[in-house]
Formats: structure tokens, sequence, C-alpha cells
């Protein structure tokens, strides 16, 4: 879709709904202020796509009048409904790869050596449908088997999102074989999961019984989260103003321990907080210890 002027509309196809240019933009207002997502003015498509069924049912005249609704008080459940819509969750399975063999290699190893009284804490903001906690929970199932009597006190996933409609998806375990072919192996498809209903495969319990889930807003606190030995926040600052990244970085610095490591996705950085964290490479991958 080309870029629209001040006088050009949006057309919902489906719905026969024209969105205005300076609806949009009020719209926009409304997301960022409400998730810290930023909209950009090419992705006009994203509205149509995603909120043409809310418009709809909710036999809204424009996304004017959606919007002024969204702004007033008592409508948090047409908020969270909006929200799930506009919230982009693409996921896969070890994604990236690199995160996930630093775990095992590097970050595992250190932790277990020099475990305390306190059992291994991880946090995996922004987690979608689970793909991310239940990777980090495969590795450690590995890790374990492979050295036996390590991390003796037990661990602890905690995956959150903004989203409770991924949260749903994410409880459940259950996922079609189209989306455990981005990302997983055979060897672990075979290890990790059993057939379930309908050509779905469930994740086994003692992976599952790893992580917790809960809903989280980053832009807000984070109570009863820390202190974390690892938080991996991945994919997810990219969305955000230069801002709102460092106040979320400096949120997730308080929540890790000291000497706690931070996972970035391979586009993102901790800007100039260099007074937090040091950088480490670790060839390939950088990862990120909180001072």
């Amino acid at each position: 879709m080309s870029h629209s002027t001040q006088n050009e509309d949006i057309t919902l196809n489906d719905n026969k709904i024209r969105i205005t240019q300076p609806e949009f933009d009020q719209f926009c207002l409304f997301l960022e202020k409400a998730c810290g997502i930023l909209l950009a003015k090419h992705k006009q498509y994203l509205v149509e796509s995603r909120l043409g069924k809310i418009l709809a049912e909710g036999e809204y005249s424009s996304l004017g009048q959606l919007t002024a609704v969204l702004g007033q008080p008592g409508n948090s459940c047409l908020k969270e409904q909006v929200i799930n819509a506009m919230t982009t969750n693409e996921t896969l399975w070890f994604r990236d790869i690199h995160p996930y063999t630093i775990l095992k290699e590097k970050l595992l190893p250190e932790l277990a050596v020099n475990a305390s009284s306190q059992r291994l804490k991880i946090w995996s903001a922004a987690c979608s449908t689970g793909q991310e906690p239940y990777s980090i929970s495969m590795i450690i199932d590995e890790f374990k088997s492979e050295y036996p009597g390590a991390l003796r006190l037990g661990e602890e996933i905690i995956a959150t999102d903004i989203s409770t409609r991924v949260l749903e998806q994410a409880r459940l375990a259950e996922y079609e074989m189209l989306a455990l072919g981005r990302g997983l192996s055979q060897d672990r498809l075979k290890k990790f999961f059993e057939p379930s209903v309908e050509e779905a495969w469930k994740l086994i319990p003692k992976i599952k019984q790893r992580v917790t889930f809960r809903e989280l807003n980053l832009l807000g606190e984070y109570p009863d989260i820390g202190p974390c030995d690892i938080v991996f926040c991945r994919n997810v600052l990219i969305y955000f103003s230069t801002s709102r990244k460092r106040d979320i970085l400096q949120k997730i610095h308080k929540v890790l321990k000291p000497g706690g490591y931070l996972l970035l996705g391979a586009s993102e950085s901790i800007g100039n907080l260099n007074d937090l964290f040091d950088m480490i490479h670790c060839r390939p991958g950088i990862i990120y210890k909180a001072k």
C-alpha cells in the first residue's frame, strides 16, 4: 500500500469502513501509549487487516470512534482485544540458535558451578506462544542429562507477554505440525513431544512444568519477576522508541542479579547503557552481563 496523504482514506475491504489519515495517526498515539508499539506510516495495512473484525462486530462507524472509546475508562476488555489484535507474534523454536548454544555451553555450566542456595531463575520476556521459554526448558533438560546432579536446586522459567491470546495458546503447550516444523529438529520433536488430538503434538510434562506464564506489559513495572540469573528479551525492543527502550533495559537491569545475563535479539543492543552492562562477545553472538 502506498503512503496516504491527508485526504486519502484507507478502506477496510470486507467491512467497507474507511479510515482517514488523522484517524490512523490518532490510533498510533493510543497504541504507543498503551503498549509502546511504534506503528510506522507504511504499516497501515496492519490496521486494515487486524481491526476490521473488531470494528464490524462493535458496529463502530470509524476507527476514530473506536479510538475515542478506547480512551474512556472502563473499557479494559476492548483495550485488551485491540492490543491482542495489533501485537506481532512472530516466533519459532530455537530462534537464531546462537543464544541457546551460549545458554547450554557457557551460561548453564557457569551458573551450575556458582549455584548458591537458590534455584536457577530465567525470565523470557515477550514469549509469544511459548516457543522461546519451552526451547529454554529443553536446553536445561539436555544440560542436566549431560551433567547429572547439576542445578540440583531446580530451575524456574517465568514467561511473560502483553497478549492474553498468545498466553492462552502457550499454556496449552499444544502445537500443530506446521508450527513445530519451524526450528524444531525431528530428534527434539520425538524426545519432548507426544501426539495429541487432530494432528497436534503436546509438550511432555517435565518440559512444560518448568515454565510459568504471566501477563506483563514491558512499559509497566515488573513485580515478582526478579532476582533473575538470565533474561531473554529478544526481538521485541525493535518495536519501541529509543527512550522507552532505555527505560525497559534499566528496569530489566534491576531484576537481574549482579553478574546476571541479558540476551537480546540479533539486531538489538543496550545502546549507551554501558554503565549497567558489560558486552561479552561469544563468537558467534553477543550477550550482556549486569554490573
